[in-house]
């Protein structure tokens, strides 16, 4: 499949996947990503960007930046914040929702993705 993407303006996704949305954050991560934009002063006109990278005991890891609109990104509004996804991560990312959790173990950004066929037991990496 083929799509075409106006880079000057960005869309949500619009391929055929359901009533699920390419990915979404809870309000935990909403507010978090917030936060994390406050005290960044470098962060403050950009969008939350989610990708996935080749990497991690399992073979791929979930990355979080702050960066600008790209050529081919998708840009998903989550609450009121932008959430950018490049074309190779969409793949892997489709219907995942990202969250932020604090426990006795640390605090970051989580990924549940229905597409990970497992992970690793740091819980930072997966396979499809």
């Amino acid at each position: 499949m083929t799509m075409q993407t106006d880079v000057s303006t960005p869309t949500p996704l619009s391929t055929d996947t359901g009533s699920k949305p390419l990915i979404s954050l809870t309000d935990n991560a909403v507010a978090k990503v917030k936060v994390f934009k406050e005290k960044m002063p470098d962060a403050k006109e950009k969008s939350f960007r989610v990708f996935v990278e080749g990497g991690g005991c399992s073979g791929f890891q979930y990355g979080f930046t702050f960066d600008e609109f790209r050529a081919g990104d998708e840009k998903v509004a989550c609450g009121d914040i932008d959430v950018l996804v490049d074309t190779q991560s969409r793949v892997y990312l489709m219907g995942s929702v990202v969250d932020f959790v604090e426990d006795f173990k640390g605090s970051g950004f989580t990924v549940r993705n229905p597409n990970s066929k497992g992970s690793c037991g740091c819980g930072t990496s997966f396979t499809v």
